[in-house]
């Protein structure tokens, strides 16, 4: 099982998890985001105390994923299949990226 943290400005908001390689995901929010006076990730995944759960990533981070050539550069650095959306988001953990929202994986997830 893999997960990452999800940052809204630095500021942990919770918790993606791949429940089943190349499906299963799962998304909580952070009890401490939920009480705080941050927004909601998404429009699609607003606060709430329930997980959020698909079969296939959710387009918020899906959205966050570079495309052609750079999805190519990143994979191939990464070391990292071009469909494992998941593991694409895990090689990109930890890099500044363009906005509000910021991810770093948790390396002590459960097998």
């Amino acid at each position: 099982m893999r997960q990452l943290q999800v940052l809204w400005n630095g500021v942990a908001a919770g918790i993606l998890t791949e429940k089943v390689p190349g499906k299963g995901y799962r998304f909580d929010y952070a009890p401490s985001y939920l009480n705080g006076n941050q927004p909601q990730l998404s429009v699609t995944m607003p606060k709430r105390d329930a997980p959020y759960e698909s079969d296939s990533l959710f387009p918020f981070f899906a959205n966050m994923l570079p495309e052609g050539a750079l999805r190519r550069v990143v994979c191939r650095q990464h070391h990292v299949d071009e469909n494992d959306l998941f593991g694409i988001l895990c090689a990109m953990s930890g890099v500044d990226s363009i906005g509000a929202v910021n991810i770093k994986e948790v390396k002590d997830a459960e097998a």
